[in-house]
C-alpha cells in the first residue's frame, strides 16, 4: 500500500474513532430521557433532546477533530455530574432508602 493510501486509511480510522466517541456521549445523554421525565427540570431538558437527536443523525457528516471531541466529552461529564443529585432521588426505594448504584 502506498504512503498516501496508508495515510488515508489512518485518517479514516481516526475519524471513525472520533465519531464513535461523539456517538457514545450523545447516546449516554439520550439514554437518560426516561429518567429525566421524572424530575422537575426534565421538561426543559427534554425539549433539547429534539435538537440532540437531530445532531446525532447529522454527526457522521461532520469533520471531527480531537479537541472538538474532548470538549463534548467534558461537557457530557459535567452534565452528568449536574444530574447526579436530582437523579439520585429517583434511586430511593419505597422506604426512602437509597438504592446502591450496582444493585
Amino acid at each position: 500500500m502506498s504512503e498516501r493510501g496508508e495515510a488515508k486509511e489512518a485518517m479514516d480510522k481516526e475519524s471513525r474513532h472520533l465519531l464513535a466517541r461523539i456517538r457514545s456521549c450523545l447516546q449516554t445523554i439520550l439514554d437518560l430521557e426516561e429518567r429525566l421525565e421524572q424530575i422537575e427540570l426534565g421538561d426543559e431538558l427534554l425539549d433539547e433532546f429534539v435538537h440532540l437527536k437531530s445532531f446525532l443523525q447529522k454527526v457522521e457528516s461532520l469533520e471531527l477533530r480531537e479537541d472538538d471531541v474532548v470538549r463534548i466529552e467534558d461537557a457530557t461529564a459535567n452534565f452528568l455530574e449536574e444530574l447526579r443529585a436530582p437523579l439520585s432521588y429517583l434511586d430511593e426505594d419505597e422506604e426512602g432508602e437509597r438504592q446502591r448504584f450496582l444493585q
